[in-house]
């Protein structure tokens, strides 16, 4: 059997009627077209049967257009929407993206990093940084291209929600409600998401003259199971409560589910307000009060910033605006 010819960036552009390099920009994302003149080439590319060689463009170009994505897991709602946002923005821009795990593992950090540079990655988008660095100073150093997503870092180029104004929301709207004795899932240490939600919480209630005792802001793991095991902890400190502030919904969940086995009633007795505002949250029995935090958009965000340092530029930080949504857990 005879193999099909090859099907050339020339022939595409005969059936287009445009220059083979006009046709090349378009179908490397590169070119200043307007949308009906992209379209009709990637039709035709898609008609004729047009498949772009990956290797001789890197070649060319010394780039792979291939943007390397560490996350902690995208079992995660939050963590896989960003990464939504981070492919789709990347696939408009004419980029594929590799992602990798690294379950919050400085070990499975470094092993990710050095795979994605192995593969030649034009740049990274870091989604599991740590408050501490956790090497990132080393890309610096050797002048790889990176923006963090999600989480912050030292000063180091990051896309994230406000997360300290969130904080500060969640604050107000419980003490406007006059809940007072309130208790902090304050989530990892190590990740600003964390950290910042809390510090913002924090502030708010001491700056309105109801400091949260040191005992009541409970550290645990970001999902449900960390959420029950800091309510459990709360709970047995015997403490009088009318509200949980937990750093994100899962937590928040988790609270919920051993607040009712308790026989405390949610939106009642105690109010409980969440961060992020996943789908689940809106569907509850009693549903979650939270912040709602631009998840994809922050991928997207991160996908601009990434391509201005690629392309020469400089790679801007940004806080993108929260947004409290008051549902049944705190009326």
């Amino acid at each position: 059997m005879t193999s099909r010819p090859r099907v050339t960036l020339r022939a595409v552009a005969e059936a287009t009627n445009l220059h083979v390099s006009t046709v090349a920009r378009v179908l490397n994302g590169t070119a200043q077209v307007t949308k009906e003149t992209e379209e009709r080439v990637r039709a035709a590319a898609r008609r004729l049967g047009y498949i772009r060689n990956e290797y001789a463009a890197s070649l060319r170009t010394q780039r792979t257009r291939i943007l390397g994505v560490l996350v902690p897991t995208l079992t995660d709602y939050v963590l896989a929407a960003v990464y939504e946002g981070i492919q789709e923005a990347a696939l408009d821009r004419g980029y594929r993206t590799f992602v990798t795990n690294t379950h919050d593992s400085a070990e499975q950090h470094i092993a990710g990093l050095d795979a994605l540079l192995s593969w030649g990655v034009d740049g990274l988008i870091i989604g599991d940084a740590r408050l501490d660095g956790n090497g990132l100073d080393s890309l610096v150093a050797n002048d790889i291209p990176f923006v963090l997503v999600s989480r912050r870092s030292g000063g180091h180029p990051a896309v994230t929600c406000h997360d300290e104004r969130g904080g500060e929301l969640a604050a107000e709207h419980l003490l406007g409600m006059g809940r007072t004795r309130i208790a902090v899932l304050a989530g990892q240490p190590y990740a600003s998401t964390c950290a910042d939600r809390t510090e913002g919480f924090l502030r708010a209630c001491a700056a309105a003259g109801h400091p949260v005792p040191e005992e009541l802001v409970v550290h645990s793991g970001y999902d449900s199971r960390g959420g029950e095991q800091a309510m459990s902890e709360v709970l047995g400190l015997g403490r009088e409560l009318d509200a949980v502030f937990a750093v994100n919904d899962v937590a928040a969940m988790g609270a919920a589910g051993v607040l009712r086995a308790n026989g405390i009633g949610v939106g009642e007795r105690i109010a409980l307000v969440g961060f992020n505002d996943i789908p689940l949250a809106s569907s509850l029995t009693v549903p979650l009060t939270t912040v709602r935090s631009p998840i994809r958009e922050m991928g997207a965000a991160a996908v601009e910033e990434l391509l201005a340092r690629i392309d020469g530029g400089r790679a801007r930080s940004r806080l993108l605006a929260p947004e409290l949504v008051v549902r049944a857990s705190s009326r």
